[in-house]
């Protein structure tokens, strides 16, 4: 029943801005892009911060005038950086910090746009690389773990900022080519070609840069750092050959393949390989 909802919804919503494209073509285009740029969960509330977090050092930043939120387990000097994904926040990052708290490490993780304790209401990858630059250029963590479009964040940052400080990135199920994730938005939800045409032109103006060039795969093919890279073969929102992308490009990478873990992936053995990659 919430399947047929669901498609039933997504349809209705894509046959109003398609007549809207004819009477308001910028209008149409805004609303579209509104609607695949604003998260529907992932949101926390303070008074009810998961425990996970109340355990961490809250450290408030800000960029553009929106204030974005970082937690902070006191360690060593050297930093271990967590980027979540969408519709997420720094609590996904729990199971995991059971396993990296013992090398000692201070470990950072951040809420990103209209994400968590973080303002805003629109998310993508390079302004999630913003947030990541100014915490990099205080921090300048050694090591950087991304899941989902956490991952594409990072690397959209390695390639625009060039950071060197970074040793070491792990990437967990995260998708590459951008046009691919726009297309699947497209196709949910059945819109026509003149605002298919419309977002591609606008995600030029906002991020500088040609959809079909927008692969993190391909900024990987000049990166330095050491990776470890993870994808699920049953992963069902980035699907496996995302992560053999990034493999088969970047020059010194370690690539595993799970099996049943999904999009989520976690895992006490894989999270045993992360901690043995780090060390």
């Amino acid at each position: 029943m919430q399947k047929i909802q669901f498609f039933i919804i997504t349809k209705a919503i894509g046959f109003y801005l398609n007549c809207l494209s004819y009477v308001n073509a910028e209008k149409a285009k805004n609303k579209a892009y509104q609607l695949f740029s604003k998260p529907r969960k992932g949101k926390l509330k303070e008074e009810e911060l998961p425990k996970t977090l109340q355990s961490a050092t809250l450290e408030t930043f800000e960029y553009n005038n929106e204030k974005f939120q970082t937690y902070i387990w006191k360690g060593n000097s050297e930093v271990i950086f967590l980027i979540h994904g969408w519709e997420s926040n720094a609590s996904r990052w729990k199971k995991l910090l059971a396993h990296l708290k013992p090398l000692g490490k201070t470990i950072i993780a951040i809420d990103g746009p209209a994400h968590g304790l973080s303002e805003g209401t629109e998310f993508n990858a390079p302004k999630f690389a913003e947030y990541i630059t100014i915490v990099a250029q205080k921090y300048q963590p050694k090591t950087i773990i991304g899941h989902s479009i956490g991952g594409a964040a990072i690397s959209f940052y390695l390639n625009k900022y060039k950071d060197k400080t970074i040793e070491k990135v792990i990437l967990l199920g995260a998708p590459s080519d951008f046009k691919i994730i726009a297309d699947n938005y497209i196709n949910l939800l059945s819109l026509n070609n003149r605002i298919k045409e419309s977002l591609e032109n606008l995600y030029f103006e906002k991020f500088n840069i040609n959809i079909n060039d927008f692969a993190a795969h391909k900024f990987a093919q000049n990166f330095s750092q050491k990776a470890f890279i993870a994808h699920d073969s049953e992963d069902k929102v980035v699907l496996i050959d995302e992560g053999r992308k990034y493999a088969n490009n970047w020059k010194n990478a370690t690539y595993i393949e799970t099996s049943g873990l999904g999009h989520s992936m976690h895992d006490a053995d894989l999270y045993q390989k992360i901690v043995d990659f780090i060390k």
